[in-house]
């Protein structure tokens, strides 16, 4: 049984409960195949890097037989039933569905006049990085009061582009953040890192011609553990963190210009 409540948590995983929590924010997109295995890896190289990891899947929703985020609200956080039967997976990587609890995250935050992800840190500080999951339109409202760097991962061809471009203007508006557009190959060869290079080249034009710039840019292979630790350590250098008090973050310049239940490795 894997418990996501302070008391349970803790005990269970032996993590050391943390006065701040640190917070990962990755866009989903359209291929969600491609996007998510990417994403188990990344999550897996967090791991061994040390972090336990919680990772809130705003593509997956809640039900009764998979509870997750928004029966985790409804909850007392400290509380010691404030937890969530996932089954057996302690050793595993926690991936809770949030689909309707990030969106009530954001609803709570602006009806309080609070920081949207200040309510998570009473459920999952037994953990040392929670992983935000979701689409843009969801998680550039959540990311108001957090300094971080989202991770937009680029599906290939012309409408990775524009998928690409569409998920930066929105987190731009919203949040006012630069995110970081990764072009994940699925081969080697020369050609395919050439038309990666390509792409990503064109998203920087249009990035530096409409949202002002404030993009990094990498590429790297599915299939090399290498790269991912690479951008594993990439991701944590710009974390944000939720703690105790939170304050907002000042608005970036790009605003003011034009326009599951778990996964063992």
């Amino acid at each position: 049984m894997l418990d996501a409540s302070f008391h349970q948590g803790a005990g269970l995983h032996s993590f050391t409960p943390q006065s701040e929590l640190r917070v990962l924010a990755v866009a989903s997109h359209g291929q969600a195949e491609s996007g998510m295995e990417a994403l188990w890896q990344l999550c897996a190289s967090l791991q061994r890097l040390g972090y336990p990891v919680v990772v809130l899947d705003g593509t997956a929703y809640e039900t009764e037989a998979s509870p997750g985020l928004h029966h985790l609200l409804s909850q007392a956080p400290w509380q010691e039933g404030a937890s969530l039967d996932l089954g057996a997976i302690a050793s595993s990587l926690a991936v809770i569905p949030a689909a309707q609890g990030l969106p009530e995250l954001a609803r709570i935050a602006q009806a309080t006049d609070t920081a949207p992800l200040q309510a998570l840190l009473p459920y999952f500080r037994a953990y040392g990085l929670l992983v935000l999951h979701a689409p843009a339109s969801v998680l550039g409202p959540l990311l108001t009061h957090t300094a971080t760097t989202p991770l937009v991962m680029m599906p290939p061809g012309a409408a990775g582009v524009l998928t690409s471009y569409q998920t930066l203007k929105q987190i731009a508006l919203h949040a006012g953040l630069p995110c970081t557009v990764a072009a994940v190959l699925q081969g080697n060869s020369t050609p395919e890192h050439t038309k990666a290079a390509g792409a990503l080249r064109t998203l920087q034009q249009c990035a530096d011609r409409h949202l002002g710039g404030q993009m990094r840019t990498t590429t790297l292979s599915a299939h090399n553990g290498q790269d991912m630790q690479r951008l594993a350590l990439q991701l944590l250098e710009n974390a944000g963190t939720i703690g105790g008090t939170m304050s907002a973050m000042p608005t970036h310049n790009l605003t003011g210009l034009p326009s599951h239940g778990a996964r063992s490795h």
